[in-house]
């Protein structure tokens, strides 16, 4: 069976005449769509939804000829329609459908004899033309070919490596902060109540990988109830997030510092409007999240804020912790993306159907970045019109990251393993990237980041002969000296 995506290029009847564009599923051994519209011809549509053209006799004689015409998906096969339009002077068959939209299907064999273009498109698509373009519209079919590269990739990779880099060194400038607290008894208990970091040891390694497959088992087969819990949780987190981000370039500035005092604890004023400024902002999104013209940057400001706040937060206590966490979760990624389409039914990987909704689920998860497709094609209409890249790629990595960071700042190096490491973040970053354009399908980024990232922390070590240091971690709160 051949599926392929195609465009429905409709224009109205105004002047200057409005047009707009619309994802359609056919099949190419069937029939061969123009490339551009250049070669494309335009015929009126004709809208019998309201029959699904399973017999001559629901149409009135002549209403069809010469014209392009949709009726309902159902009842009767695809090529069973295709020849009564045929019969009654169609020169294009379009079949909408209510339901997610599917590979086109027949014995070709058996209908030699059709030739008409048949085409299935959204049934939502053809109200929305109706709305927009009015009832007398002209439709022409054709089907560009997939750009190489969208250029939303370059700004996917700017976000990428400037959360990484930013939260590796938020990370370094709080392991400063512990040193100098360590080093002055009269800061250390000070210093300590505000200590808000988690380390992970490698049982919490273990741990976490476990809980990482469990939850996406789980949201694979129950995924329309956990979408909801995930966006709540989403929206607390990233909020939070976003407080402890602003708060931190806030405490920078020495002005409006007006506090007010309320049972015996003080704080600013100007932290409690930050708070309610970063609570607003989740709802927004929480209440606007499907609209694709600007949600998508709220939630990627909240994705980064989320991020950079995972990576400053959660410690690696020495570069062993980093290879487990980082290999184990290499290959659940690899795992979910590849093996996975071996053991469902439908032969999808459970990573991708999570990723897109299952089963033609309209809600998303929001763990992600998103940026619109810049180039125009057939897949940005179908099925994808954001380039994502998921939080863990930008997390796991960055959690390396921030060690390399931190431990340049215990051992007083010139910040060269923080460098080489966002270096090698985004040599992995480039090299998904060309591997994505060349293979035409979604990869599981680990893939590349894991190798270069801990190949190069590893190279790095060797080189200035401290592995055996950089392996165990370094024991700073002794001997250290500002």
């Amino acid at each position: 069976v051949a599926a392929d995506e195609g465009i429905l290029h409709a224009s109205g009847s105004g002047v200057p005449p409005v047009t707009k564009d619309y994802c359609i599923i056919y099949n190419s051994n069937w029939v061969s769509l123009p490339k551009t519209l250049d070669n494309a011809t335009f015929r009126t549509l004709e809208n019998l939804t309201s029959t699904v053209l399973c017999s001559s006799a629901e149409v009135p004689s002549g209403l069809m000829k010469d014209k392009a015409v949709v009726v309902m998906r159902g009842n009767c096969t695809f090529l069973e329609k295709a020849r009564i339009a045929q019969s009654l002077g169609a020169k294009m068959l379009l079949i909408a459908s209510k339901s997610r939209l599917s590979a086109i299907s027949d014995n070709k064999t058996d209908f030699e004899d059709v030739t008409l273009p048949i085409a299935l498109i959204r049934y939502n698509d053809i109200i929305d033309m109706q709305l927009v373009l009015g009832n007398e519209v002209n439709v022409t079919l054709y089907s560009p070919p997939l750009p190489e590269f969208d250029y939303s990739m370059v700004v996917i990779f700017l976000i990428a490596v400037f959360t990484v880099a930013l939260g590796g060194y938020w990370s370094g400038v709080a392991e400063l902060e512990n040193l100098k607290a360590v080093a002055s008894p009269g800061e250390r208990e000070t210093r300590w109540k505000k200590e808000e970091n988690v380390t992970f040891t490698p049982v919490t390694v273990i741990l976490f990988v476990v809980i990482c497959c469990v939850m996406l088992i789980l949201l694979y087969f129950f995924y329309k109830w956990l979408v909801y819990v995930i966006i709540s949780v989403f929206c607390l987190a990233s909020a939070m997030s976003l407080y402890n981000c602003l708060a931190a370039l806030i405490g920078e500035i020495p002005f409006g510092q007006c506090r007010i005092t309320c049972s015996n604890k003080t704080i600013e004023v100007r932290l409690i409007f930050l708070a309610i400024f970063c609570i607003a902002a989740a709802v927004v999104w929480a209440v606007f999240r499907n609209e694709d013209r600007w949600a998508w940057i709220l939630q990627d400001i909240l994705g980064v804020a989320f991020c950079l706040n995972f990576i400053k937060t959660l410690k690696m206590p020495n570069f062993k912790s980093c290879v487990i966490l980082l290999g184990l979760l290499l290959l659940y990624d690899v795992f979910f993306v590849f093996i996975t389409p071996f053991i469902t039914k439908n032969g999808a990987s459970i990573m991708v159907e999570v990723a897109a909704g299952p089963f033609g689920n309209s809600e998303k998860l929001p763990v992600v970045i998103r940026v619109p497709r810049l180039e125009h094609s057939a897949s940005t209409l179908c099925d994808l019109p954001f380039s994502l890249l998921g939080f863990g790629d930008i997390i796991v990595p960055g959690l390396l990251v921030a060690y390399c960071r931190r431990f340049d700042v215990q051992t007083r190096s010139p910040s060269i393993y923080y460098i080489s490491c966002t270096i090698a973040y985004a040599v992995g970053m480039v090299l998904t990237f060309i591997v994505l354009a060349l293979m035409k399908m979604g990869q599981p980024a680990l893939l590349y980041l894991v190798p270069c990232t801990l190949i190069t922390s590893s190279l790095v070590a060797w080189r200035r002969k401290e592995m055996k240091k950089f392996w165990k971690g370094s024991s700073y709160q002794v001997g250290w000296r500002p």
